[in-house]
């Protein structure tokens, strides 16, 4: 039984690679697309940014413009610049009129502006041309940087049967029919059509009769977070777009809400490891020191901090007690794992819109959840101690310095995000270096003090 190509999972291989090569320097035009005309459009891009410019480039003027458009969208971003570079004005307005008007629009962003006006200069469809604009006039991070014009629209006034003749036409210039949108005279949404009700309904029926009016909308000045959580909530494939006066405008798909959630995700994880901006392993060293040193300083300065409040700490200690310090990393070690702990729970619960009530709730929550924690660890730690040392009270105040540590890094872990968050300021930031810096601070001075309460020393 032959397996069906389309099931079997494409593999990049060295010898893939190698043999795309080897065709484009020898210039086998005919072997290079038929070899390239076997793979999803996806797989092309990934296949393209393995090669050097000079080879991609060649690939992406080789193929027809109704293939290379979608393989320019797939491509690695800085792989995508470069090629773009080395097209003409031309040859890239006839990539982008392959395209829906989203991904037109965000290819042409990403070029320079006096290239982006002779680019548009050069679609030869009006209309598209025209839809492009428009779309390239919004905020990237708002509903209508990410909507397409592309869509189904009927009138609620037409009938059945005109409606299916009419709405032909507009089908197909959209890759996916989702829903039908049904507007008023004013071109203002008021309900939605699934395919099914509109082939059951009788031919002569008024779409308005069977038009559903609980449609779900986005405004087009929605940030694009808000309009992920809103498809997530309700299991939405697509979501049409709105002005302030209801007018419909474009429609939103699933398949740009799961980038936006990639994209969001990727800098969430950047953000709590202590990077700051948008950065990849392949980008220039000098980039990716200007992404990393700022919260590297901030661990630096914490460390300082922490080795100050020693050393103060430490010419009043008599030598029985240096033991006290040996567990000065574990102290510090615990506040910041329990911090980032915390906040990663917060900043998760946060992104996907589940974190109810009011902070205090929350703090209650979290501290009782530490001292619970701290409680049973620092049992362990007491125990481990009093064998180790044969001093009661010198478990006692190691084992409570850790309990109050945990219940503070707990805190404050907590709090920061949803303070942040209250301000407008992306909570992600409270995790990683943040946390872990201010935590060992706040928790090293914690540990000695309580030591020097109870030791008396």
């Amino acid at each position: 039984m032959v397996e069906d190509k389309e099931n079997i999972q494409f593999e990049l291989t060295d010898e893939l690679i190698e043999k795309v090569e080897l065709l484009v320097s020898n210039a086998e035009d005919k072997k290079l697309k038929s070899l390239l005309n076997e793979f999803h459009f996806a797989d092309v891009a990934e296949i393209l940014d393995e090669l050097d410019l000079d080879d991609s480039v060649y690939v992406i003027k080789l193929l027809d413009s109704e293939t290379t458009a979608d393989i320019l969208t797939e491509l690695d971003e800085d792989t995508r610049e470069k090629v773009l570079e080395n097209l003409s004005a031309k040859e890239i307005a006839e990539e982008v009129e392959e395209l829906d008007t989203d991904d037109a629009a965000d290819i042409i962003s990403e070029l320079p502006e006096e290239r982006q006006a002779e680019v548009i200069s050069r679609i030869e469809d009006d209309e598209h041309r025209e839809e492009i604009t428009e779309l390239l006039a919004y905020d990237e991070d708002t509903a209508g940087g990410l909507m397409a014009k592309e869509l189904v629209k009927v009138y609620e006034t037409w009938t059945v049967a005109g409606c299916l003749r009419r709405i032909r036409g507009q089908a197909a210039e959209v890759t996916r029919v989702h829903s039908i949108y049904v507007v008023n005279k004013e071109e203002k949404l008021i309900g939605r059509l699934s395919l099914k009700d509109l082939i059951v309904a009788k031919s002569e029926q008024k779409i308005a009769d069977i038009a559903k009016d609980n449609v779900d909308w986005v405004n087009v000045n929605d940030d694009v977070e808000d309009v992920a959580k809103v498809m997530s909530k309700y299991d939405l494939e697509a979501i049409p777009v709105v002005d302030n006066n209801q007018k419909l405008l474009g429609r939103i798909t699933i398949d740009d809400i799961v980038d936006v959630l990639k994209e969001e995700a990727e800098k969430d994880y950047q953000m709590a490891a202590g990077i700051t901006g948008d950065v990849e392993a392949d980008d220039s060293i000098l980039e990716l020191t200007r992404a990393r040193l700022p919260w590297l300083f901030l661990g630096l300065v914490g460390g300082v901090g922490a080795f100050i409040i020693m050393y103060f700490f430490e010419e009043n200690l008599p030598k029985e007690a240096i033991i006290l310090f040996l567990f000065t990393p574990l102290i510090a070690a615990m506040a910041g794992n329990v911090g980032v702990q915390s906040s990663a729970i917060i900043v998760q619960g946060l992104a996907n819109d589940d974190v109810k009530g009011s902070i205090n709730s929350r703090l209650i929550k979290e501290m009782l959840l530490a001292t619970l924690n701290g409680f049973i660890l620092s049992l362990f730690l007491f125990l481990f101690v009093f064998a180790w040392e044969q001093d009661f009270k010198l478990a006692l105040a190691i084992s409570i310095s850790l309990v109050a540590v945990i219940i503070i890094a707990g805190l404050i872990g907590t709090f920061i995000p949803l303070f942040l968050d209250k301000r407008g300021i992306d909570p992600a930031i409270a995790t990683g270096p943040f946390i872990t810096t201010s935590n060992d601070i706040l928790g090293i001075l914690i540990y000695f003090w309580i030591a020097k309460l109870i030791l008396g020393i």
